[in-house]
């Protein structure tokens, strides 16, 4: 057996053994039974696909490694622990999607249970939309960490004085946190407000037209496999109350929840506010005690430490390895502040001389 194909057999059993453990601590911390039940049946469908590798390592007489639960698995139980399973799940999901796109090895028959009803809150695009905040997190953090530090870089490279780097580290700040801020009040403003013409129009049809609504309804619920009788028995039923027939259908059609319709613009722009702040603080941090070249030696310090933090958060949504995104992240950022310094070690050699 070569030794790349039982690198993908262990791949696979950490996968699975990753998720049976992450679904047993979801089905505990769910909110209700129906949750609960659901995650502990795709634990047991978890462990068997590990029991299946563990099987076919064995048959090939490889040892097989013991059960070691891993800092993805640990961060996002921890984050269900405090903010609920619904924070955590577009992330689990997509972790898994990549996992497999990472290790395609064939299952023979093992069952994909995103392909079935296991999982109860995939009943529209908004539970994904509702549930990206830690994405929009990490990204925010990164953007405040890497602009800041290219703009640090070029300041010190450019020779200007600690005082002078330390002022235009915070403007950095403050200028990029504001812009972030106001960005997503207005992308989620705008956002809002394309809803909220959206049901409109479909309230104002469904009005005018409710035949066009029931076969709509009906045609949904068909296709989510229930029978033609039942289908249309039960888009009458809905229809017999307006509010919940449109409420289906913009859930159905659009995605969203219409009693949040993306959240609130104001709680999106205090988070960006503070996300971005938080990455752009780790290189400005230390010249506020230091000076020179050890301010400077620190900034970076202070940088490779914010690295982490965010690669680990990026593994998380992304699925693939720490060690890579930390790798990524690192080289992302030194290749704009290496940029940067250059450009003002020149500038400043220009101007002074």
């Amino acid at each position: 057996m070569t030794t790349h194909r039982t690198q993908r057999f262990k791949s696979n059993l950490r996968i699975e053994r990753d998720n049976a453990v992450l679904y047993g601590r979801l089905a505990k911390l769910a909110r209700n039974e129906r949750l609960a039940t659901a995650y502990r049946r795709i634990a047991d469908i978890e462990q068997t696909n590990a029991g299946f590798w563990e099987a076919r390592l064995r048959e090939h007489g490889e040892t097989v490694p013991p059960p070691r639960t891993s800092v993805r698995v640990r961060v996002l139980s921890w984050l269900a622990a405090r903010f609920g399973t619904e924070f955590v799940m577009p992330t689990v999901v997509r972790m898994e999607h990549a996992d497999h796109l990472a290790t395609p090895v064939d299952r023979q028959g093992q069952r994909n249970h995103f392909a079935d009803d296991a999982l109860p809150m995939r009943h529209g695009r908004h539970a994904t939309q509702s549930g990206n905040t830690l994405r929009a997190a990490v990204l925010g953090a990164n953007d405040g960490l890497v602009s800041n530090t290219s703009l640090v870089m070029g300041m010190a490279g450019a020779s200007t004085g600690d005082h002078a780097v330390l002022l235009a580290g915070l403007a950095g700040l403050v200028a990029g946190a504001c812009s972030m801020a106001l960005g997503e009040w207005l992308s989620v403003n705008s956002s809002r407000e394309f809803y909220q013409a959206q049901i409109t129009e479909r309230a104002e049809r469904l009005a005018v037209a409710p035949e066009d609504g029931l076969q709509y309804l009906a045609r949904t619920y068909r296709e989510k496999g229930l029978d033609a009788k039942a289908a249309d028995a039960l888009a009458k039923h809905l229809l017999d109350t307006p509010r919940a027939a449109l409420d289906t259908m913009v859930r159905e059609d659009l995605g969203v929840d219409p009693a949040d319709l993306g959240g609130s613009a104001w709680s999106a722009s205090i988070s960006s506010f503070c996300l971005f702040a938080f990455g752009a603080i780790f290189p400005v941090a230390p010249y506020f005690a230091l000076h020179g070249s050890q301010a400077l030696a620190a900034s970076i310090a202070s940088t490779l430490v914010g690295l982490v933090l965010i690669a680990l958060g990026t593994s998380l949504f992304t699925g693939r390895g720490l060690m890579f995104s930390i790798a990524r992240q690192l080289g992302i950022t030194l290749s704009a502040s290496a940029i940067t310094y250059l450009v003002g070690h020149l500038l400043g050699a220009a101007i002074s001389g």
